[in-house]
């Protein structure tokens, strides 16, 4: 089908025959689920909610509206995803605004939210407990704020190696009002961080070098390299946050999203982490479609 703008229609398209037209360029572009992807880019275009367009669609697709969704079409038919053109996305409940620098959160990152809760449950029944709780590598924020919004007397400290991720999440906990107990700094690791902490998070980087080339162009072109990029076996960084572990968080957990069959390694290499002879505890926790995504661990068992 050939790629026609909807600003030049001979008539004005209604909502719904913007959706229509723009999913079937989207589908002659091998999109992978353009029936979504219509339908966000034409709300957007529109500046109105999806509930909005399913009841509304009638509505008259305006010039300006029809610049705008021409533009949402050309970028998605050139794979950036849909949450990097409207510049947020949804987690754990929450919309959350990112950028170029920042990692696009997946929804099997909610793993590491549910198993962090699911440990303090068990340590503690009340969650207004006090906690203090360290992110590494926060990028939006997505982790932190989630915990600080889910565990309300809990404080947060974000870090990350780059400035411009560190303002997106400042301004995402100030829209989810946790902006009081949440902190940030640029950081690489556990470099520079005193704990201790009670609870640690993080999402580093673990795709082999070698295996960038082949991610989806989603993906490769448009997340960050350093949040993908975890070395040559896509262990470095859990190696740096290793060797400072026991220190930062000598008696609560810590928390890792780890790729499809990393766990058995990262396990491995964290069971190395403790103090004199006691055996750490360490746990593995499963997305929704089985992978085992999270590794846990504690110093002592």
């Amino acid at each position: 089908m050939p790629i026609t703008r909807c600003e030049s229609q001979p008539a004005p398209l209604t909502a719904s025959e913007a959706v229509g037209w723009a999913t079937q360029l989207l589908r002659a572009g091998d999109i992978d689920t353009p029936g979504r992807d219509a339908r966000l880019l034409v709300a957007a275009a529109l500046g109105i909610s999806g509930e909005r367009l399913i009841s509304r669609p009638e509505m008259p697709v305006t010039a300006e509206a029809a610049k705008a969704l021409d533009s949402y079409i050309a970028r998605r038919l050139a794979r950036e995803p849909v949450s990097r053109i409207l510049g947020h996305r949804g987690f754990y409940g929450r919309d959350f605004e990112i950028s170029p620098a920042t990692l696009d959160p997946r929804p099997e990152t909610e793993t590491l939210v549910d198993a962090a809760l699911e440990l303090i449950a068990l340590e503690q029944k009340d969650r207004s407990a006090p906690l203090r709780i360290l992110d590494i590598g926060t990028g939006s924020g997505c982790l932190l704020i989630t915990l600080l919004a889910e565990l309300p007397q809990a404080s947060g400290f974000g870090t990350d190696i780059d400035f411009e991720a560190l303002e997106v999440a400042r301004r995402n906990a100030q829209r989810h009002g946790v902006e009081a107990r949440a902190d940030w700094r640029v950081a690489r690791s556990l470099t520079g961080i005193a704990g201790p902490f009670d609870l640690v998070v993080s999402n580093p980087p673990y795709i082999p070098t070698g295996d960038i080339k082949g991610l989806a162009p989603e993906v490769k072109e448009f997340d960050p390299r350093s949040a993908l990029d975890g070395g040559d076996d896509g262990l470095a960084v859990y190696r740096e946050i290793a060797k400072d572990l026991v220190e930062v968080v000598p008696h609560g957990w810590a928390l890792f999203e780890v790729g499809a069959g990393q766990a058995p390694a990262v396990a491995k290499l964290l069971n190395e982490c403790r103090i004199g002879t006691v055996q750490p505890q360490v746990r593995t926790f499963r997305d929704l479609i089985g992978v085992d995504r999270c590794v846990a661990w504690r110093a002592r068992s």
